[in-house]
């Protein structure tokens, strides 16, 4: 399991908290909980894709290095 969908499920889990919640207060807080998991996935996901990004920059390097050398 990625980083990511650690997140998405912990934001998921915040949402249901939400819903469930009788206190106005503790809805919010859960809210801003679920907000926060959302922000951190999105993270994840670019920070994934700029890992993918640079392997495959670097692959491409050495096999070109590889082909002049």
């Amino acid at each position: 399991m990625t980083d990511r969908e650690i997140y998405l499920a912990r934001a998921a889990e915040a949402h249901d908290a939400a819903d469930a919640a009788t206190l106005d207060n503790v809805r919010e807080r859960c809210l801003r909980s679920e907000e926060a998991w959302m922000l951190m996935a999105d993270r994840a996901e670019r920070t994934e894709k700029m890992r993918a990004t640079l392997i495959a920059a670097k692959a491409a390097a050495a096999e070109n290095s590889g082909k002049n050398g």
